[in-house]
């Protein structure tokens, strides 16, 4: 079953349920992968699984800003609203590589390019991304390589 099998499979399911956060999240998630379908102009009838995941990263980052914007400005109850959407929108993403495993990639790449400057940062950033297929978020990419790479 492909993911976006799975999520029209799972909005049919909260409909049923009345479960209305999982609804509106999984109806937001399928128009933001037809969009991201559009964009790349693809078919937009059967989205392959990068599409979707591609939706979702982008989802799961602005709902991240979004509770870490709501909690500055004193509003909890948008924080914890978003924080649900956060969660129904988690499920869908593939396990994440740990923090070890992110430093051992980095690592190799860093050593495939030989010595390295902290001005080199964009390229090895780029590597490692690809690297981690989409497994590890960027922020702790970005902290790894910036150890690695200042040190």
């Amino acid at each position: 079953m492909t993911l976006q099998e799975q999520i029209r499979t799972d909005l049919k399911d909260a409909m049923r349920a009345g479960n209305t956060v999982k609804r509106d999240v999984l109806r937001m998630l399928e128009s933001a992968a037809k969009n991201v379908a559009i964009d790349k102009k693809m078919e937009r009838e059967v989205l392959d699984d990068s599409v979707v995941l591609e939706a979702i990263r982008r989802a799961v980052k602005q709902r991240k800003d979004s509770i870490e914007q709501f909690k500055q400005g004193g509003r909890d109850d948008l924080a914890k609203q978003e924080t649900q959407e956060l969660a129904v929108l988690v499920a869908y993403l593939p396990a994440s590589l740990d923090e070890d495993a992110v430093r051992e990639l980095a690592q190799q790449v860093i050593a495939q390019f030989g010595p390295t400057t902290p001005s080199d940062f964009g390229k090895i950033m780029g590597k490692v991304m690809a690297a981690t297929n989409g497994q590890s978020d960027g922020d702790v990419v970005k902290k790894i390589v910036q150890e690695l790479l200042n040190a």
